[in-house]
């Protein structure tokens, strides 16, 4: 015999999937919203219609609007920080004893965002822009890109550091700044290089981007922090 408990459990059970969907759907809609119209741009409302789920639901999953905002950076931004934090391991075990190059330490921290935004889920490329946009807001920049990306960037400028053990630390917060730059219009992909290059570049070919912004970044690296 099925008692009450056994049924809400089983009840339970068969909801969880469809919650977890929902939860899926109103945060890619979210993700999409942000990087288009950016924070102030977008309502709950706006959000729950993209998904195709109740607005109630926005505020029952994730509460008020910044917090479904956290929640967005966060899902794929742990994903992206495992990924280059092995990169960056893996090129020190290779290098070991030696620090690695600076090309292969710019290399770590760079080729795991060229393949997101090279994947056919159309999330990642949403998430890169909403990523750019942040990174250039006085307000978010501080506030989101601090709290879900600092920690990953310290063991990359220590490794930068180590690299060049006479450079001022200055001059190596400067270079990832730089760095950083770059990498932000790359994410941005807004079509820009395409018009000033008559179509000879291409903001969306990411393989070409990365390519050459590793060599770059490095060389400047290497000028300031060498004196090479």
């Amino acid at each position: 015999m099925t008692t009450g408990v056994a049924r809400k459990a089983g009840k339970r059970k068969e909801t969880e999937p469809r919650s977890q969907e929902r939860r899926e759907l109103i945060l890619d809609a979210a993700e999409e919203l942000f990087a288009l119209h950016g924070y102030d741009g977008v309502t709950l409302r706006q959000i729950a219609n993209l998904a195709g789920v109740d607005v109630a639901l926005t505020s029952y999953y994730f509460g008020p609007k910044q917090e479904l905002f956290n929640a967005v950076l966060e899902r794929r931004g742990q994903i992206l920080n495992d990924a280059r934090l092995e990169a960056l391991r893996a090129a020190e075990a290779e290098a070991a004893p030696n620090s690695p190059t600076i090309e292969k330490i710019v290399e770590a921290f760079l080729r795991p965002l060229e393949i997101a935004q090279e994947t056919e889920d159309r999330g990642w490329r949403n998430y890169c822009a909403l990523i750019a946009y942040v990174n250039n807001s006085p307000v978010w920049g501080e506030k989101m890109m601090g709290k879900h990306f600092n920690k990953l960037v310290r063991q990359f400028t220590d490794a930068m550091q180590r690299c060049f053990p006479a450079a001022a630390p200055e001059d190596i917060f400067w270079c990832y700044h730089y760095l950083s730059g770059a990498l932000s219009l790359t994410f941005a992909d807004t079509g820009r290089i395409d018009q000033l290059s008559d179509n000879r570049c291409h903001s969306h070919d990411f393989k070409s981007a990365y390519d050459r912004m590793i060599p770059f970044v490095a060389a400047g690296f290497r000028r300031l922090c060498s004196g090479n």
